[in-house]
């Protein structure tokens, strides 16, 4: 009796690999400058980047520095999952630009929302306490001390997970769910 068995589907670290080894220089490029824009869109505002313009009344905490970098990468690699490969003039699916024939955007893209409330939750969770307006205007100087800077950690932890699971429900999109390639329509 031969009995055939279907192989087992990749768990989400072997699909996450395989879009990752799909990526094209632009997209790795891409994430890279994005990690950097992200970097610095948090980094100075929260003084973890010293600067003259912003100005922070409680020292930074050792945890914020890899809490902020690991959220950089993340929100850069995904941030760079919306960035389509460059198609070759001529080739089956090209069009202008590189954008495919028919592409929209999609209506709920609930990834990029979570990964949008990780990067926010990474703001609160990095900066002063005392400096940020929102839990000095709710919890008073004193309640920002005793409240809400030991839910700091918490909250960059939980940016963390939204970010990287943002960006492996969209890396496992990009596998699970290819987007065929349309043919160009000739122009005539």
């Amino acid at each position: 009796m031969n009995v055939a068995t279907q192989p087992a589907a990749p768990g989400p670290v072997e699909t996450v690999g395989v879009a990752l080894r799909s990526w094209t220089p632009r997209q790795w490029v891409a994430a890279g400058l994005f990690t950097v824009a992200f970097a610095l869109l948090i980094g100075i505002p929260t003084v973890l980047i010293p600067n003259p313009v912003f100005g922070r009344e409680i020292p930074v905490v050792a945890w914020n520095y890899p809490a902020w970098i690991a959220t950089s990468v993340l929100a850069g690699m995904l941030a760079a999952t919306y960035v389509r490969p460059r198609r070759l003039a001529g080739a089956p699916g090209a069009v202008d630009g590189g954008a495919l024939a028919g592409d929209a955007p999609d209506e709920v893209d609930r990834p990029s929302r979570l990964g949008m409330v990780g990067g926010v939750l990474t703001w609160f969770a990095v900066g002063c306490p005392v400096c940020n307006k929102v839990a000095l205007l709710a919890l008073g100087y004193s309640g920002a001390l005793t409240w809400f800077a030991p839910v700091q950690p918490y909250l960059a932890g939980v940016a963390l997970l939204l970010t990287a699971g943002a960006l492996v429900v969209r890396l496992r999109g990009q596998v699970a769910c290819p987007v065929p390639a349309v043919p160009a329509v000739p122009r005539g």
